[in-house]
């Protein structure tokens, strides 16, 4: 019986994947970072991955704790290609907090209903109440990248989000919403081999879509979308910050410093690193200039 996508997935990496791709995936190591322009040649030995997850672990609690008690408000969306990383980090980001003030929310396809209603609408509906933290695995800025590319929206309703979105995260900040824009970035390599590795793996099947199967053919496309969507809706009051995910560990690592330092709370180890690695944690604007220089030479997109 053949397993689900396994045809699609093992003829795209036969027959379609560049040569390249193929190359790099079939050499690779398991652990091993495909990546050349990587900052890293090695990942970080477990043991050290281990002891600072836990201490950022055990600084989220006390995060949690001060927005229940504060009635603070905090949204966290978690953008970006398939197989980038979102929902491991999402993982350990509430592995140990309270799940009566915290809530992970991933919709679906929308109804008939909720297409005739205003866009945002069913995305307010999740939003927190006071003392309340919402991850978001997957946005509203589905309509700013998956949505155009498989055209599941019309031109004039891309549009129409490009020049909404920024006022309305600007009057959700204003009043009041702790708001954090994570885009996890992967490489094309990468993406391919955690598809050949979903494909294999019974326990990861369950992950691989339709959409999944077609990303790689699709993937100058989400390049320009994402070029369009950093480039109109990263602002001061709503910034995106990059994390780059090819090593998982680095990635889950540096996303949880991002949301620690969104939020200012009492009794902040002073043995804990809270600073971002700044080659793993990039700018919108730092992105978005290495998309243009990339673009300008060679006339295709990295990211």
């Amino acid at each position: 019986m053949d397993l689900p996508f396994n045809g699609a997935i093992s003829r795209y990496f036969r027959e379609t994947a560049p040569k390249a791709v193929r190359k790099a995936i079939e050499k690779g190591g398991k652990d091993d970072i495909l990546t050349a322009s990587y900052p890293y040649d090695e990942e970080m030995k477990r043991k050290d991955y281990d002891a600072a997850m836990e201490a950022l672990q055990v600084e989220l609690v006390k995060m949690q704790s001060d927005i229940k008690s504060t009635g603070k408000r905090l949204v966290v969306i978690f953008e970006g290609r398939d197989a980038a990383g979102k929902g491991g980090t999402i993982r350990r980001v509430t592995r140990y907090m309270n799940e009566k003030h915290y809530r992970v929310v991933a919709l679906g396809k929308p109804t008939e209903e909720q297409r005739s209603q205003w866009y945002f609408q069913r995305y307010v509906a999740q939003f927190p109440t006071g003392g309340e933290m919402v991850l978001f695995d997957r946005s509203w800025y589905n309509r700013a990248m998956v949505e155009p590319v498989f055209g599941f929206c019309t031109d004039e309703e891309y549009r129409n989000f490009l020049k909404g979105v920024v006022g309305f995260e600007k009057d959700l900040v204003r009043q009041g919403t702790i708001l954090v824009k994570l885009y996890f970035s992967v490489t094309k390599d990468e993406q391919a081999r955690r598809f050949e590795r979903r494909r294999d793996d019974p326990l990861r099947q369950w992950k691989l879509s339709e959409i999944d199967v077609q990303a790689q053919e699709h993937w100058d496309d989400f390049t320009d979308a994402k070029y369009q969507m950093l480039r109109r809706t990263s602002t001061n009051d709503a910034p995106w910050t990059i994390i780059r995910s090819e090593n998982k560990h680095d990635a889950r690592l540096n996303a949880i410093r991002v949301i620690l330092n969104a939020v200012h709370y009492p009794g902040r180890s002073e043995d804990v690193d809270f600073v971002p690695d700044p080659a793993i944690v990039v700018p919108a604007a730092q992105e978005l200039a290495l998309m243009e220089a990339d673009r300008i030479r060679s006339g295709k997109f990295t990211g």
